[in-house]
């Protein structure tokens, strides 16, 4: 037996329950891995509260690192003993001490990433990625927004975004998260209770080519109001959230915008596109052009107050689970 959270309704942090479970052993394709660090995410907060509905009495969790214990039949690219680290959409359950999965999103993790690193990155780092290399390619020079920057996906996302020459407008909460994502690469972050809006369209000189809003409702329309005709808003969370139904016509009315609600899951479905993802973010980490923050830790028992300080925003960078 070990122990895991689970939960049996949906609710605020309090309906998590750190429980003893079995844990079978890894049939055809699959693997068990003894975690060493779990990685906390807001979408672990949408599938506790129900805004991602799942069949309950459920597991929670898609992200950690650890070690292969053992394997099913027909895994041949990691090993028992090997370090690993993973991001299982779809496949709830990280939050445990140990598991079993489907092999396929076993990750290697080099010797010059920690594991509590690797928990932080495959979810946010990952995202990161698919943000700036595929849901929009950003370009040397230009502007971006970016919504969270002191957050776990906005420090990678604003240090990679630096990286590839673009020049990156944060939005956070406080003066200290202002100050933390000046020095991860943000050119210039706003307040919440700033103009956004008028900020944006000042500095830029009349919009930003694309938006990344991870805040969802609070920020749409906000969000639209910053992009140059064509521009592109990538909707990727909804802290604030679900946004409301946007009519198209606002689109039009504002320069023939562009709208998409990308998630990680359709950037890495086949084996090809998680090692070209994984390959870039090892290589940039490795070589110290983004850094990793893990700026809290909490025993997985306490996974309940680590989900409440999430939500009160007193979180900045990624926060690790430990079990």
């Amino acid at each position: 037996m070990v122990r895991a959270i689970q939960f049996d309704r949906f609710g605020g942090p309090e309906v998590l329950q750190y429980r003893e479970v079995e844990v079978p052993e890894p049939g055809p394709g699959q693997a068990r891995v003894r975690h060493t660090a779990v990685g906390l995410n807001f979408i672990d907060v949408y599938h506790r509260t129900g805004l991602y509905p799942l069949p309950l009495p459920s597991g929670l969790g898609s992200e950690a690192a650890g070690v292969v214990v053992a394997t099913g039949s027909g895994v041949d690219h990691v090993r028992v003993g090997d370090r690993v680290a993973y991001n299982a959409p779809g496949s709830l359950g990280s939050y445990s001490q140990e598991r079993v999965l489907d092999a396929r999103w076993l990750v290697k993790l080099p010797r010059a990433i920690d594991d509590r690193t690797g928990a932080a990155i495959m979810l946010k780092g990952l995202t990161a990625w698919y943000l700036l290399k595929r849901s929009y390619e950003v370009a040397r020079g230009e502007w971006i927004l970016l919504y969270a920057a002191a957050g776990g996906v906005g420090l990678i996302a604003a240090q990679w975004a630096r990286h590839l020459g673009a020049r990156v407008i944060g939005v956070v909460s406080t003066e200290a998260k202002r100050a933390l994502a000046l020095e991860r690469g943000c050119e210039l972050v706003l307040l919440d209770g700033d103009d956004v809006r008028a900020r944006v369209r000042e500095l830029t000189g009349g919009g930003v080519p694309v938006v990344y809003d991870s805040v969802g409702r609070d920020t749409l329309f906000q969000s639209l109001d910053c992009l140059r005709p064509h521009g592109l808003l990538v909707s990727f969370g909804n802290s604030s959230g679900k946004p409301a139904p946007l009519e198209l016509n606002e689109l039009m009315k504002r320069g023939s915008l562009y709208v998409t609600r990308p998630t990680l899951a359709d950037f890495i479905r086949e084996p090809a596109d998680l090692d070209a993802g994984t390959a870039e973010l090892f290589g940039l980490i490795e070589r110290g052009v983004i850094e990793i923050a893990v700026n809290q830790t909490y025993p997985l028992a306490d996974a309940a107050t680590a989900h409440r300080d999430l939500e009160a925003r007193r979180t900045t960078g990624s926060t690790v689970l430990l079990p």
